[in-house]
């Protein structure tokens, strides 16, 4: 199988990396991390880890032609990270298409006269929580101070939509009273893997649709933000918020939480590890030019998280000036992160930007029901592109392994990963789910994915192209491709800055780590110990493989 055109792996790889985590991720560290200030760690973790990481994983499937389990035939020893690259991907399509769920069943209450996380007198809305945020009229008319202190207890009604209605998290105590299955979020999901399925069945050539619907949505979210730029622009208080965004403050450099959290979402939003990339470029003609496509996608991923920014915080800079509140102090309110601090349940740093501040800021619009429609659509589309991307690293990579069994039943595999995922994510629909949903987007892609990273750079750059084989193999195998080899910047990366970056991350993470947490509330300790398992296995597979290998290996009198 191979790509129909060149545009349609650029953009297959665009709407892999550009996701959910640039319109509500990279804003809120923004926010978190003093606005223009966490740009400078963000573009020097770009600059030393992220676009050199890309290459390696992009050139290496292309040269191979396998998927991820597969290529390291290249170096067999190291096999175990092609599978933990799987396992990373399995584990984070579970939950990923649970927020394309929630995003359907937002997606579906727009289409009503009334947007219904307006409303202060439906079931779902607690009395003494909705309070003086549902009485617009008074916001109006009172003056704009931004030394006004918020009452303690302002909850705007998209939070109670979003948590007391979408999710029903009151109906359960904690991670262990999941509940009963919630019947319209399971339709959604159900909806989620269809989708997902039909996409898929027939791989990426020989499906008639794929280069529609790769053009389509990659391109339409660009459209919808571009959009939203130039309505939240025009809003009262726009500038303030920008200004916040754009202005650095400069203190915040010192603290190395910051640097942390900026190489984090480099690493996340790349997709780097997950496989993907690697997939996607097994596709590829063997001349393809990946040096151009390499930094055509990374610095697009970049620029749109940027632009993401100026959306969000032109937003922002309006829910603070009617709700009369300085910029820094939004969040701190519930408005921005979904969490006060009078409330028990809350999301500081996973959806909740998307369905609590975002369904805010469209009920503000004129036709607030047509941006809310068209906000949720391209929420859906950045959401897809990176499930397919995933789920396709789990099929191509069995199926690889496995041709004799799988090649000729790709459709019926395809339903049966599909089939298999729906059922696991059943779990994190139902009235506790958002606690199970919270652990694997805690977990699933951590520490595990830290550690699978390091080796991946390590194995490539010396297993395979050093101690094993001979000297700058990897960089002659790029030459064979392209014509040249990679550059000095690639090759100090490479041997040094890379995975010098990637360990000072991982060893931070572990002195720093705290057990995980729903609003400073701890889940219960084999909760936690259930994640960390998650987590480990993600990297206990490559040494446990190379144990295997080298069993093996004496067993039949090989050269180790």
């Amino acid at each position: 199988e191979g790509w129909g055109s060149h545009a349609e792996f650029l953009l297959s790889c665009i709407g892999y990396c550009v996701g959910l985590g640039n319109v509500w991720r990279f804003p809120y560290l923004a926010y978190q991390s003093g606005g223009g200030a966490f740009l400078i760690p963000y573009l020097i973790m770009l600059v030393f880890c992220g676009i050199p990481l890309f290459l390696i994983e992009l050139g290496f499937g292309q040269f191979s032609g396998f998927g991820t389990v597969t290529s390291w035939r290249a170096s067999p020893m190291f096999k175990g990270i092609g599978f933990g690259m799987m396992l990373v991907s399995f584990f984070v399509i579970i939950y990923y298409n649970v927020i394309i769920a929630y995003a359907f069943f937002y997606l579906f209450a727009s289409f009503t006269s009334v947007l219904p996380w307006t409303l202060c007198n439906q079931w779902w809305n607690k009395a003494a929580q909705c309070g003086v945020s549902c009485d617009t009229e008074s916001i109006r008319i009172r003056s704009f101070n931004m030394t006004t202190p918020a009452p303690p207890d302002r909850v705007s009604p998209s939070q109670e939509y979003w948590k007391y209605r979408v999710l029903r998290i009151d109906q359960s105590s904690g991670i262990d009273d999941p509940g009963p299955v919630l019947w319209d979020l399971c339709l959604c999901l159900l909806l989620s893997w269809i989708v997902v399925f039909v996409c898929l069945m027939k791989g990426v050539k020989s499906f008639e649709y794929t280069d529609r619907v790769v053009y389509f949505t990659a391109t339409f979210p660009y459209l919808i933000l571009f959009i939203l730029l130039i309505r939240g622009v025009t809003l009262e208080g726009a500038g303030e918020g920008i200004r916040f965004y754009v202005t650095p403050q400069w203190e915040r450099l010192k603290d190395s939480k910051v640097w942390s959290k900026a190489a984090t979402q480099i690493f996340y939003s790349l997709g780097i590890s997950f496989g993907g990339l690697l997939t996607f470029a097994s596709y590829n003609k063997f001349s393809q030019n990946i040096y151009r496509d390499t930094l055509i996608v990374a610095l697009g991923n970049c620029g749109t998280s940027i632009f993401a920014g100026f959306v969000i915080f032109s937003v922002i800079g309006h829910m603070a000036f009617k709700l009369q509140l300085p910029i820094d102090k939004v969040a701190d309110q519930g408005m921005i992160i979904g969490c006060g601090d009078n409330l028990k349940y809350c999301d500081p740093t996973g959806p909740g930007l998307a369905f609590v501040a975002y369904p805010e800021a469209v009920s503000l619009l004129p036709a607030p029901q047509l941006w809310s429609i068209l906000f949720f659509f391209m929420l859906i589309t950045l959401g897809l592109d990176s499930q397919f991307a995933m789920t396709e690293t789990v099929i191509t990579g069995l199926t690889d392994e496995f041709p004799k069994y799988l090649m000729h039943n790709k459709f019926k595999f395809t339903a049966f990963i599909c089939s298999i995922c729906f059922l696991l994510g059943l779990l994190l629909v139902t009235e506790g789910g958002f606690f199970w949903f919270n652990l694997y987007d805690w977990y699933s892609a951590y520490y595990g994915l830290y550690f699978l990273t390091i080796f991946l750079c390590l194995a490539i750059t010396y297993g395979y192209g050093h101690f094993f084989t001979y000297p700058w193999r990897f960089n002659k195998d790029m030459k064979l491709m392209l014509g040249r080899e990679p550059n000095w910047y690639y090759r100090i990366n490479w041997m040094l800055f890379s995975p010098g970056l990637l360990v000072f991350i991982t060893l931070f993470s572990i002195i720093n780590y705290s057990p995980i947490t729903l609003n400073k509330q701890a889940y219960p300790k084999w909760a936690d110990n259930l994640g960390i398992c998650m987590s480990i296995t993600v990297a206990a597979v490559v040494p446990l493989y190379m144990v295997y290998r080298a069993i093996l290996a004496h067993y039949k009198g090989e050269s180790i």
